[in-house]
């Protein structure tokens, strides 16, 4: 299977209402890769790797948010994959 890496950039309402561990989970249960964490311009930002039809299903959900958040746009970079099977986590820095 093809392995993909990519960045995203979400921006909308997305922060102060779970949007990260709404990522965190669906990752998971994606089994995918990475980190997310917010940015100080309220952006959340994060690093997916896997099976690319679960990248491709994972960015599909970042466009529909979480029930709180109200996602306005979603930026998305695709980088080398590195190879990463650590466990998805949320960044606080």
């Amino acid at each position: 299977m093809a392995k993909k890496r990519v960045v995203a950039r979400v921006e909308g309402m997305v922060q102060g209402v779970f949007f990260r561990d709404y990522i965190q989970k669906e990752a998971r249960r994606l089994e995918l890769s990475g980190w997310v964490r917010n940015r100080s311009d309220g952006t959340v930002e994060t690093v997916l790797e896997g099976e690319a039809a679960n990248v491709a299903k994972m960015i599909a959900w970042l466009h529909l948010g979480s029930p709180q958040a109200k996602v306005h746009k979603v930026l998305v970079n695709e980088e080398q994959p590195l190879g990463d099977k650590s466990a998805f986590i949320i960044r606080y820095n």
